[in-house]
Order: C-alpha cells, then structure tokens, then sequence
C-alpha cells in the first residue's frame, strides 16, 4: 500500500524563554493511504503537536514529513498554506461555525477564493450536504441546529475541497453520547467510502474504537499502534 502519510525521526521543540521543551522525540510514523487512525495519550504526550505538524499548521524541528507526496517541512509557510488548502480537511472538537451565515453559506466558505462560478459552488454545497446527511438544514443557522448537526456542517465544510486526508482533533468532545456516535458513522463511511485517510485525537476510548487503528502516545513517543479487524 502506499503511505498518505510518512513522518521519519521527527523531533519538534518549542523555545519558551531561555527554556527548551522538546515535545516530540525522533518520532517516526507511517499511515497508508484509506487508514482511519484514532490518536490517544495523555495530556501533554505530543498529540495535537503531531496533528499540527500532519496537517502542515507547525514545521518540525528536525526530520522529514512526507504528507499527499510532498516534502511538507521543506515548504515555505506561502507554499504550506496553499498545499494545506488542497490536501487538508480540519474538523474541530468547536465547530467554528459563524453564527450570521447558514449552513451553506458556511460550507461554501472555503470555494469563495476559487475560480468556480456561484452555480457551482452551490452544486457543490448541496452535494457535500447531501452526503453528511443535512440537504434539508442548507437554510438553517448554526444556533438553529443541533451539537451533531453543526459538526456534520463543519464536515460538509471540510469536504468541499475534496481533500484527501481528514484530521480530526476531539470531533465529539463537546457532543452527548448519541450524536457522537452520528458523527464518528458519518467519519467511518468518508473512510470507507469515500477513501478518505482520516487522523483523529481523541481521550475517548469508544470514539477510538471506530478507527482502524489505534495509536498510543506517552511523552512523545509512540507506545504502541493496533489494527482493528474490519
């Protein structure tokens, strides 16, 4: 299989004053392509650094990223931001939503500096609803809607690129029980499906169960990476 995703002797270190505080240690890691990888550690083990760097928001400090075929730590930050813009979909445990637009107004947000016409943004916003499962709350706003409804938007949202890799930092952290289980279905069948390679923080053991793979983190070292039977 190939690797969506490839992060070989990553060391990330942040300067604090006259301090160093070196967070992630040599740390290397590869993910096929169609993985869905469930992240989980500690407060403080490197996991949202490692998403940060995935996702092209931080550069390591020494190592080599390879992330959608490209030498992402080589990039300057103009080239990251416009590789991340075709490469990367964020979903966030806080939806991000702006409260004055609806919800296709909010999805249609990330094509508005393309060159598509109106007519296409909008065939690709009532898609991208459709497949979330929200075709009929386009008209809606964010406080008219639902915790899972407004993460499926925040989805659609990240779907409308067509990115290749989803990452996901605690997408139902702020979601009761029932529409966690909605969002993480509706993250398995973008998985399946689509052939999206989706990485996901979470601390909840359950929401870890939907992945295919479950990576454990501890001080900034990889602990141990299962597979889960499909």
């Amino acid at each position: 299989m190939e690797s969506a995703i490839r992060l070989t002797s990553v060391v990330k270190i942040y300067i604090r004053g006259s301090q160093k505080l070196e967070v992630l240690h040599g740390f290397s890691l590869d993910i096929q392509k169609g993985e869905f990888i469930s992240i989980m550690g500690p407060s403080g083990s490197g996991k949202t650094t490692l998403l940060n760097l995935i996702a092209g928001l931080d550069t390591p400090t020494s190592g080599e990223l390879v992330v959608a075929n490209e030498r992402i730590d080589r990039l300057s930050r103009a080239k990251r931001s416009v590789w991340r813009a075709r490469n990367i979909g964020f979903v966030f445990q806080f939806y991000n939503l702006l409260p004055v637009l609806t919800a296709g107004r909010n999805v249609e947000l990330p094509l508005l500096l393309t060159r598509l016409s109106a007519a296409q943004r909008r065939e690709r916003v009532a898609a991208a609803l459709q497949l979330v499962g929200l075709a009929d709350r386009s008209k809606h706003r964010p406080a008219e809607l639902s915790g899972g409804q407004q993460q499926r938007v925040s989805i659609a949202r990240a779907l409308i690129a067509d990115p290749p890799i989803f990452v996901c930092d605690e997408p139902t952290g702020d979601l009761d029980r029932e529409s966690a289980e909605g969002v993480l279905e509706l993250l398995q069948m973008l998985n399946r499906d689509q052939g999206k390679t989706i990485i996901m923080v979470t601390h909840d053991p359950l929401a870890a169960d939907h992945a295919t793979r479950q990576i454990y983190l501890d001080k900034g070292l990889l602990v141990v990476g299962t597979a889960r039977a499909a």
